[in-house]
């Protein structure tokens, strides 16, 4: 049967009862292009296993096993993941979980289904939790080598984003400071059913190929990026010096070092300059 077919989700939805749940934010992808583009960019074959997070009612998982060695998909309604181990039964290599990925150990997961296997991530995730699930992936899951995920434009335009451009934040240093952040395609609503009132966006992190900076205590640098960003208006100094009992003369003295000057902000700072402030800020 062919998911994204809208006639096809209509009736997967009725025969099983289902209705379309805001709260879990579904929107089930029926663009077959899209789907296409989004299996390609993550370059899955046989020899990688694949964490899903978010299945809906199983398109692409479906275009996932045909491709991967094994797909392992997530899926926090008890309905639906009911609905995907039944339809999914005679696929021997896809494993329906149900559950909160949020709230699972995904290094176990990993350990669990793919063996020695590389493993990625590819996803339509759920745009209401889309940013603390990047972060689990990035920060917590070291066996991870590259995700690809459908996420709001807006949140990918930042994780891609530059020094001295309005999209440029925290998040932006945090994901280029894990991977290296690529927009594959921009993805409109009505490639989706029910249709989301946002644009959407398919982005890949590769993290395997990425050459994390060296940093001596993460913890600290993390701290001076959260720190940094938290008054976006107000210069560096200004920002660090209300969260640091540092003088502001000695903070300008540190800033103009690394920057060239004392009165830039932090939309203005590469990963490099985070780095050597944090090194450097007692």
């Amino acid at each position: 049967m062919k998911l994204t077919s809208p006639e096809n989700v209509k009736k997967i939805m009725s025969k099983g009862g289902f209705r379309f749940k805001k709260s879990l934010g579904q929107n089930f992808l029926i663009d077959e292009d899209v789907l296409a583009k989004t299996i390609e960019a993550s370059e899955v074959t046989k020899e990688i296993g694949v964490i899903e997070i978010g299945p809906g009612i199983g398109t692409l998982t479906q275009a996932l096993s045909e491709k991967a060695g094994k797909v392992v998909a997530i899926e926090l309604d008890r309905e639906i993941a009911a609905y995907l181990k039944k339809a999914f039964v005679a696929y021997g290599n896809v494993e329906i979980i149900q559950g909160d990925a949020l709230k699972m150990d995904l290094e176990e997961v990993i350990e669990q289904h793919f063996a020695n296997m590389p493993t990625v991530v590819v996803a339509n995730l759920p745009y209401y939790i889309t940013t603390p699930l990047i972060m689990k992936f990035l920060e917590d899951t070291p066996k991870i080598d590259s995700v690809t995920v459908m996420i709001q434009k807006e949140v990918a335009d930042r994780m891609v984003a530059k020094p001295s451009t309005s999209e440029y934040g925290a998040l932006s240093v945090a994901v280029q400071y894990y991977s290296t952040p690529k927009i594959i395609t921009t993805v409109s609503p009505q490639s989706f059913m029910p249709p989301p009132k946002v644009t959407s966006a398919v982005i890949r992190l590769d993290i395997k190929n990425h050459t994390r900076p060296f940093v001596k205590n993460e913890k600290k640098f993390f701290k001076v990026v959260k720190a940094a960003f938290s008054q976006k208006r107000k210069t560096l100094a200004n920002s660090l010096s209300s969260q640091y009992s540092v003088p502001k003369e000695q903070l300008k003295s540190l800033i103009y070092e690394v920057c060239g000057s004392d009165n830039v902000r932090a939309e203005d700072l590469g990963i490099k300059e985070f780095v050597k402030i944090s090194e450097n800020l007692q």
